[in-house]
């Protein structure tokens, strides 16, 4: 059911876990812990160093934690579905058919590896046959109906100054490694990185048939191409602020002043007509200025590599073995620290899942997802509701006015458990057998962007709209919709257990329920009302108080060293933190409200307090290479685990008392100088 909620004078309903007269569990597993650590030393070891000693890195992570060790047992059922749906037979057209077609070409490496490069080779010669900046662009309007925008991003969304209609938005893009920091710093670590990244490309192109000469030649430009756009781009740090990414501009007055992008003719080629953006957002002008003059100056040969290099990368998961091999080579090892690739079947699943994920959904929650565990869940958001209710209450830096404009904001939350109430039509997606893997792929793109296309330009917003899939084990906060959505997979130990507690569901999805709360009122989420429109609804005094406790999380957090010679970044993870902060408050004050009238026991030796704070902890238990202690930094709006735990609960008050943590303990803070909002 679609559950809008309205708060008001409504007493705390309390969440019962258990049934009939058996006492819940701890919900702490003693074996994940190192209790020979003291608590206030080092938290996340004490709480997680056993979990970590127990499962050491596998050699295909980057990073594996409980949070990993979840999404693999989502992909193990979700690859038996997908082998169930292989093993029977469906008639032609339906879903399940798709589903089993397209999966049974995705584990069929010999007929992959037989042809090799082949499925892309009419593109690429296409490509080499075209001579003139013109032949060439004819090419990338042929290939924008499969999504395609060579150079930037675009997609259809709510307008954040009118959120409920739906607008197109373009940002910068472009650069294949992602972040403009690879392109352009120059420490050792970036420089290996950089150096490693020619040589792929040159590696790459030759395994397409080009020599050496032609290889290098094709890297050069593709390189001076990628440059100049990562030079005009902004780093993830300044794509945090959301007004300075919201320029409206007509299709008249951008045609006037970029030319040279072709934003019309590569929309309509999409299937966008121009009635639909005679106004839009342009998310970073500065970056569209300097891809005009590029496109201005740009010579064939420089245009044909880039794009040629574009079809390499979207292919190479779905070609031969050879290919996937010399990809991962790079992506994998290089640039996280990854020893060895997924198993077939797991990259299969995955690839899969990617452009049908959402009809797997459907059946994932049939099989699944219990009534009970949405029932529970429904209670839970509205306990935690009320109790950040409480919290904004409590602050004294908050003038009424201001509060008077939380509370609204709050009461408007449009809730979302489990599974959308509607699911996408798949009846014009069509899935050949007869095709390679790499087309049928393709061809899933094509649908997606046809479908986003005829669902959303020129129309109203779908607030029923799920921005995730059922078994993604993750939650998320929309701004523009004022939505927390919280799909079913998430809803599962080591976040969600019936047979445990309350202090650990508290704990655990009760944190991450506060979390996505609080990301309504953090440094992005506090800019839109309640309506999900991007104005200003506080004072100048309390944005003033909001920014100077907001600064001391940045400052805090930037002193914090990952890794030997890098530091965390407080301006990118504030939001984030943030919310930990906040989801940490919000969410022992709800078990307190809960509990009230029936205190919990001591189990396993633990008060529920401590209990609280050591299932908030186990879900940050993981191990993770430097590689990618060095790429998350870089490019993540999430601190690491670590110090989602060592980081985040010294500034809590409740942590000490339930710990006994006290001056001249390793992980005291003096209370003066601790983070202080909700």
């Amino acid at each position: 059911m679609k559950m809008k909620n309205v708060l008001s004078a409504m007493a705390v309903a309390s969440l019962t876990i258990a049934c009939g007269p058996t006492q819940p569990k701890s919900g702490i597993d003693l074996a994940n812990l190192n209790q020979e650590v003291k608590p206030s030393e080092d938290f996340y070891e004490f709480a997680c160093g056993g979990w970590m000693k127990n499962h050491p890195l596998p050699a295909a992570y980057s990073r594996y934690g409980s949070f990993d060790k979840l999404g693999e047992d989502n992909n193990k059922r979700i690859n038996d579905i997908l082998n169930e749906l292989k093993n029977n037979q469906y008639e032609d057209g339906t879903t399940e058919r798709k589903l089993s077609d397209l999966y049974k070409l995705s584990i069929d490496s010999v007929r992959r590896n037989a042809d090799g490069i082949k499925p892309v080779l009419p593109i690429i010669e296409k490509m080499e046959t075209a001579k003139s900046v013109d032949e060439l662009f004819a090419i990338e309007l042929e290939l924008a109906p499969y999504g395609n925008t060579e150079f930037f991003g675009a997609y259809i969304g709510a307008d954040d100054k009118n959120s409920t209609q739906n607008i197109l938005n373009i940002m910068q893009g472009g650069i294949t490694l992602g972040l403009k920091e690879y392109y352009l710093d120059n420490d050792s670590a970036t420089i290996s990185i950089r150096e490693a990244y020619k040589n792929h490309i040159v590696r790459m192109f030759k395994m397409f048939g080009f020599d050496e000469a032609a290889s290098v030649r094709k890297m050069e430009n593709i390189l001076k191409i990628e440059t100049i756009l990562a030079e005009n781009s902004k780093s993830r740090t300044e794509l945090r602020d959301p007004e300075a990414n919201y320029n409206k501009v007509t299709l008249e007055d951008f045609t006037k002043n970029y030319p040279n992008v072709n934003l019309e003719q590569i929309a309509n080629a999409q299937g966008l007509k121009s009635e639909y953006f005679q106004e839009f957002i342009v998310g970073q002008p500065k970056f569209f200025k300097a891809l005009n003059d590029l496109r201005k100056t740009m010579t064939a040969d420089e245009y044909r590599d880039y794009m040629e290099w574009g079809q390499i990368m979207s292919a190479a998961g779905y070609l031969s073995d050879e290919v996937v091999a010399a990809n991962f080579e790079f992506f994998g090892k290089t640039m996280s620290g990854r020893k060895e690739d997924y198993p077939l079947w797991k990259r299969a699943t995955m690839q899969v899942e990617r452009v049908m994920g959402e009809a797997l959904g459907q059946i994932y929650v049939a099989k699944y997802f219990p009534a009970s565990s949405k029932e529970r869940m429904e209670q839970l958001v509205k306990n935690l509701q009320i109790a950040l209710g409480e919290r904004i209450d409590a602050q004294e830096w908050m003038s009424d006015s201001t509060k008077v404009n939380a509370h609204e904001k709050l009461d408007a939350f449009y809730v979302k458990i489990g599974y959308p109430e509607k699911w996408t039509d798949m009846t014009s997606l069509v899935i050949n057998p007869e095709n390679s893997y790499y087309d049928n792929i393709r061809e899933c793109n094509k649908f997606w962007n046809a479908h986003a296309i005829e669902e959303k330009a020129g129309k109203p917003v779908d607030r029923d709209e799920w921005h995730m899939t059922p078994q993604t084990v993750n939650a998320y906060y929309n701004p523009t919709t004022n939505e927390i959505c919280f799909p079913a997979g998430i809803l599962q130990p080591p976040f969600f257990d019936p047979e445990a507690d309350d202090a650990f569901n508290y704990g655990a999805i009760g944190v991450v329920i506060g979390h996505e709360m609080t990301h309504g009122f953090d440094d992005q989420g506090r800019r839109y009302d309640k309506n999900g429109n991007m104005q200003d609804w506080w004072t100048a005094s309390d944005t003033e108080k909001f920014n100077e406790r907001a600064q001391k999380c940045v400052d805090y957090f930037n002193k914090i060293e990952v890794i030997d010679g890098l530091n965390a970044n407080g301006q990118l993870t504030l939001g984030e933190n943030l919310a930990d902060h906040g989801g940490l408050q919000v969410a022992y004050y709800a078990l307190k409200n809960a509990t009230k009238d029936n205190p919990l026991p001591v189990i396993d030796g633990f008060t529920p307090e401590q209990r609280f704070f050591l299932a908030y902890s186990g879900v940050w238990a993981g191990n993770i290479t430097d590689e990618e202690i060095r790429n998350r930094t870089k490019s993540d709006p999430h601190s690491l685990g670590r110090w989602r735990v060592n980081g985040t609960l010294p500034h809590i008050n409740m942590w000490y008392e339930a710990f006994d943590v006290k001056e001249g303990d390793s992980m005291f803070i003096p209370e003066e100088e601790r983070i202080t909002i909700w």
